[in-house]
């Protein structure tokens, strides 16, 4: 069990993680005994350093910051967000975009290509669209970086009734959720020296989008559940539940509330 959730993984699950696999199977493995049959079994959570991705920014968008770091949407196809990150791929970079239905963290559109453009941000925009029944009334949130601030982009938001949101300039909190999932990612799925090729960068992402993060990967904001898990919760108790936030983790239920910086005030922007 602890070497086929390790796998599973590809290496980056540790004692915790396996603990929580294991129990969502109904195979419970305490992290204590877990932790020791992974040294037995010569098992580590090889999980990689971060680097940072440079955004680039367009001045004079006067779109506020609706979102307000307001995290927690009390149902699906509320609230989405966006970002851009650069992975290696054999002689060059690839770019990835990504939306995440903030809801339960769920992945639910991305793209890759050579160009962090309006094209690739658009694209994962919308795959999300069509892959969740073209929702209307649904906020975007993301940075202001010009893949996302773009004429071409912001009529796809028009086009699909999506109102926009911006982050504050230079401020990576405004986004965190986007931020942890990339980190997320990089530790725990992107091999050290990139992928050979954009081919293999998208098929090997692929999989742990789709699969080992949306369905086998357990969420700390989702107190423990896979996203997946988390919605399908929401579906069967829809419409009698009242608080669908406090069926997937009642004792977070304003986790982020609790937990997040201070904003500042910025000068000069």
């Amino acid at each position: 069990m602890v070497r086929r959730i390790h796998a599973e993984s590809n290496g980056s699950a540790g004692a915790r993680t396996i603990e929580q696999i294991s129990s969502d199977r109904e195979l419970p493995i305490s992290r204590y005994r877990a932790g020791k049959m992974m040294k037995q079994l010569r098992l580590q959570s090889c999980q990689l350093p971060k680097h940072n991705y440079k955004k680039a920014l367009q001045e004079h968008i006067a779109i506020p910051n609706l979102l307000d770091r307001q995290f927690s949407p009390s149902k699906p196809n509320e609230v989405w967000s966006g970002d851009v990150t650069y992975i290696w791929t054999g002689n060059r970079w690839a770019y990835l975009a990504v939306v995440l239905d903030l809801f339960a963290r769920k992945p639910i559109g991305w793209a890759m290509s050579y160009s962090p453009d309006s094209e690739l941000t658009v694209k994962a925009l919308t795959i999300a669209h069509e892959s969740r029944g073209k929702p209307e009334g649904v906020m975007f949130h993301s940075d202001q970086g010009t893949h996302y601030t773009s004429v071409k982009y912001r009529q796809s938001l028009w086009r699909y009734k999506i109102k926009q949101s911006l982050s504050r300039r230079g401020n990576c909190w405004d986004n965190s959720p986007m931020e942890r999932f990339f980190r997320s990612l990089k530790t725990e799925w992107i091999p050290t020296a990139g992928y050979r090729n954009l081919a293999e960068a998208k098929k090997h992402i692929g999989n742990y989008i789709l699969g080992y993060y949306s369905q086998v990967r357990p969420h700390q904001f989702n107190g423990g559940k896979t996203p997946n898990k988390a919605e399908q919760i929401y579906w069967a108790c829809k419409p009698n539940c009242v608080n669908a936030h406090s069926l997937k983790f009642p004792e977070k239920e304003n986790h982020y509330e609790q937990h997040r910086p201070r904003k500042t005030q910025s000068h000069g922007r």
